[in-house]
């Protein structure tokens, strides 16, 4: 389990690299939710998402203990677009595999950054199995996307930070893919504010971590979901993450891809942020929940790296 001081420790780490994102007030989006949110603003990170403090704790922990000179990583985009980013900051090469279909907006950043996109299976796992595999072949380090506490510990700077910008925060909602987002944000605020509440929120067709947590055990989903949010669609959570989703998770809320298009659609036109769909779950599953009223609540916007002309598909117009 990921401690709050290797969080501390990676947070110091980090802070040449990473930015301080600002937390906003909507009072619109209070009154749809009925609960004061405040929007952790992760889509205005460094590299457009969460990703790059993981990236940056696991990379710069293998610089200066591994003299390490190329990184390889499996990536649908903001993970890969992160490790690209801090491998070029520190001079050295990375190698991303990435999905067929993968977003040409993140993949032209991957490049943009100097990585080189290899093409990858059709599935996460597949894929993850495949970058692992390329590491060893050029005597290069795998970055894991999420099942690795070095990145479990980046990404839990960001549960530090809402607990200093928002002190009387009651409740967080947080996305969940492989888990590393969460379980890093989990750890840093139960182990400092137990009575905060943590609630992940995953869309419906990727229920993985809502099924494990219900079974007591990992639970696979068969083939990879076709949720819009691109940045969710995971088989499984990592054997790392999923005993501190396990332990300190208060619950999880299931939300449909119309409400994930729903919530899109409302921050873009009443918020003015643009985010990527993936950037919204967490926001549908806090309009969803009708257990936490009138708390004052942190959202986390985890990534707004999204394809200008896919808009359109994503905005929902008839009421749910």
């Amino acid at each position: 389990m990921v401690k709050v001081g290797e969080i501390k420790r990676a947070r110091e780490l980090i802070s040449d690299i990473v930015h301080l994102t600002p937390t906003m007030r909507s009072r619109t989006l209070s009154n749809i939710a009925g609960k004061e949110i405040f929007l952790k603003c992760e889509h205005l990170q460094n590299t457009g998402s969460f990703k790059i403090r993981g990236a940056t704790n696991k990379i710069k922990n293998l610089v200066i203990n591994d003299k390490v000179d190329s990184v390889v990583a499996a990536s649908s985009g903001n993970h890969g677009q992160a490790v690209s980013y801090i491998a070029k900051e520190l001079g050295i090469s990375a190698k991303i595999v990435v999905p067929p279909q993968i977003p040409d907006v993140k993949e032209n950043a991957i490049r943009g950054y100097g990585a080189e996109v290899i093409y990858g299976g059709e599935n996460e796992s597949i894929r993850i199995d495949e970058a692992r595999e390329l590491a060893e072949e050029i005597n290069g380090s795998f970055v894991p996307p999420f099942d690795d506490p070095l990145i479990i510990a980046g990404q839990g700077t960001l549960g530090l930070e809402i607990l200093e910008q928002v002190k009387d925060v009651e409740v967080v909602y947080v996305p969940i893919g492989g888990g590393g987002l969460i379980s890093g944000v989990a750890t840093a605020i139960k182990e400092k504010n137990p009575s905060c509440k943590v609630i992940g929120v995953e869309p419906e067709i990727a229920k993985d971590a809502y099924l494990s947590i219900k079974e007591n055990k990992i639970v696979s989903l068969k083939e990879e979901p076709k949720t819009i949010a691109d940045g969710l669609r995971v088989l499984q959570p990592g054997y790392l993450t999923f005993p501190i989703l396990n332990k300190y998770l208060d619950d999880v809320i299931l939300v449909t891809e119309d409400e994930i298009k729903r919530t899109f659609t409302i921050i873009l036109e009443r918020a003015k942020q643009l985010v990527e769909p993936s950037g919204a779950v967490a926001l549908a599953g806090a309009f969803k929940d009708q257990k936490n009223e009138n708390k004052t609540s942190v959202v986390v916007i985890s990534g707004g790296n999204i394809e200008l002309g896919k808009i359109s598909e994503y905005l929902l117009n008839k009421k749910i």
